[in-house]
């Protein structure tokens, strides 16, 4: 191979990289996280299980499962998203009662987490964000998500 031909390789080599790289990170954020109690029915039609392991995200399909860690305490659970929320500015995600618990959130009812969306939903949402196409806080498009 002549030197324009290796250039081209390595080129070729590096743009492939940096195109992978971002998309193994498009489905984490970091931010604060509340738990919260709410009515009888969540967006989704389900009835609300204030014990269930479940959470309310703006974008995320209905049926996401997400990851979430509290970086204070170290504590992960799995959460099924099922609810849309939260309404608080600043806020990425709001968990039910059970999932405050195994978070360690009840005391001080915020913290820091991370979230991440370890399997896509089935359900299609019919929230005003996911359905205007915008992009999610995931950096992507929330129904063409992974």
């Amino acid at each position: 191979m002549n030197r324009v031909g290796k250039t081209f390789a390595t080129l070729g080599l590096l743009a492939t990289m940096f195109a992978i790289a971002p998309a193994a990170h498009a489905n984490t954020q970091t931010g604060v996280a509340s738990w919260y109690q709410m009515g009888t029915k969540t967006a989704n039609g389900e009835r609300y299980n204030p014990d269930g392991m479940t959470a309310a995200h703006r974008s995320l399909p209905f049926g996401t499962i997400v990851e979430v860690k509290n970086l204070r305490n170290g504590r992960t659970v799995r959460l099924r998203i099922n609810d849309r929320g939260p309404f608080v500015g600043g806020r990425i995600i709001d968990v039910s009662r059970g999932g405050a618990r195994a978070l360690g959130l009840m005391g001080s009812g915020t913290a820091k987490v991370r979230v991440t969306a370890v399997s896509r939903g089935t359900a299609r949402s019919t929230s005003r964000i996911a359905s205007a196409g915008t992009s999610s806080d995931f950096g992507c498009i929330s129904r063409d998500c992974f």
